[in-house]
């Protein structure tokens, strides 16, 4: 057992693996976010982090890092090393060739191709390898990546933006703006750090949106857009690639108009074909797996209130975001954040695990995970706190 300076001490170097991770925050699908530090003595002497897939894993950069001068020394990583050929060679080969002597981990990758090899290849050669260092705040890191292996769909994060009586618009469906600037970037900070973004046919009829994110440095998430029956304008703007080089998916039903569909094959978007429901609706899980399959682990769902009321009904979303500005707009038509079955009782009420809140000058952001079951993962977002 290790006394409790060396466990102070391997928390504070696996903490600095961590924050190296994070800088690859939405770009790493669909591999989890990994970061590696390389210590001899109390000093790091080599850093990295996987920055994105196909590119060096974050063993290897923190052995680069260290040019030549890790034999002898401890490696932390706050997930598992990988053991197996796929884009790039298996780190646990290079870990060995480098004379690492101990290798301290967050988290056992789920991954099956892995899930504990790469620590029992590390131990057969004679390295000492400590497991579980910081693992709750490893897998909070990687929540994302542990959903989509253990369920075959990805991380769902609904947001929405609202007035302080629940409305999501006025009864006539005008929106822009309920919240103020800074919340609105906070906005295009969340679909920075999320894979993929989705909403329903009537936000696009009724706001037109992009689908882009406005930061400095940021990139543009996959957009998947909702629409049954192919019902929206071929001139909504998410349909015009000129505006972003993110691909536009369209998800319908196998008898939309035929029509729509060449016109909007024409302009490069895809249309994908989903099974229906008795309503008529979109299957919610066929959807996550198409979107699981094209190896995105995060999709952040901004509405309409439909599509969020029925991803909550089908118990798929993960974490919620609820924007609240300091506004009344009042209607008994004006449309709330969740529409969908909704429940009958108080009882059986939806309630965010770890919620918080921050003020985003005169507005609030409530959020936190969804429902009642354990789970150690926590936001995206919330890997900056």
């Amino acid at each position: 057992m290790q006394s409790p300076e060396a466990s102070e001490r391997d928390e504070q170097f696996m903490a600095e693996a961590i924050e190296l991770a994070r800088r690859a925050t939405g770009r790493t699908h669909p591999n989890p976010l990994v970061g590696c530090v390389i210590v001899r003595g109390d000093e790091i002497v080599g850093r990295g982090y996987h920055a994105r897939a196909g590119e060096a894993h974050a063993e290897i950069a923190a052995l680069e890092d260290a040019a030549g001068n890790a034999e002898g020394c401890e490696l932390f990583v706050n997930h598992e090393p990988c053991c197996h050929f796929g884009r790039t060679p298996p780190c646990t080969d290079a870990i060995l060739e480098s004379g690492i002597t101990r290798v301290v981990v967050g988290t056992i990758d789920p991954d099956p191709r892995v899930s504990g090899r790469g620590i029992e290849i590390l131990r057969n050669a004679g390295v000492d390898v400590d497991c579980g260092v910081l693992e709750t705040e490893s897998r909070r890191l990687n929540a994302p990546f542990f959903k989509c292996i253990a369920d075959g769909i990805p991380w769902v994060a609904a947001k929405w933006a609202m007035s302080l009586d629940g409305k999501i618009a006025t009864h006539s469906g005008d929106s822009r703006w309920i919240t103020d600037e800074l919340s609105r970037a906070r906005v295009h900070r969340l679909r920075d750090e999320h894979d993929a973004i989705m909403v329903g046919k009537q936000t696009l009829l009724a706001d037109d949106p992009r689908l882009t994110c406005r930061r400095e440095g940021g990139r543009d998430p996959v957009r998947f857009v909702v629409d049954a029956r192919l019902e929206a304008p071929v001139t909504s703007r998410v349909f015009n690639h000129a505006s972003s080089k993110a691909l536009t998916v369209v998800f319908a039903s196998s008898g939309a108009d035929s029509e729509r569909r060449q016109a909007l094959e024409d302009r490069g978007v895809e249309v994908v074909d989903i099974g229906t429901d008795e309503r008529g609706w979109l299957d919610a899980r066929q959807m996550m797996t198409a979107i699981y399959d094209r190896g995105l682990l995060s999709v952040l769902v901004e509405g309409g209130g439909q599509l969020l009321g029925t991803f909550f009904d089908e118990g798929i979303v993960d974490y919620a975001y609820a924007f609240v500005a300091p506004r009344l707009i009042g209607g008994q038509k004006a449309p709330t954040p969740l529409a969908g079955r909704g429940i009958r009782s108080m009882e059986e009420c939806l309630d965010l695990r770890d919620p918080k809140i921050e003020q985003l000058d005169s507005d609030l952001l409530i959020h936190g995970g969804v429902g009642a079951a354990p789970n150690p993962a926590r936001a995206i977002d919330d890997q900056e706190k």
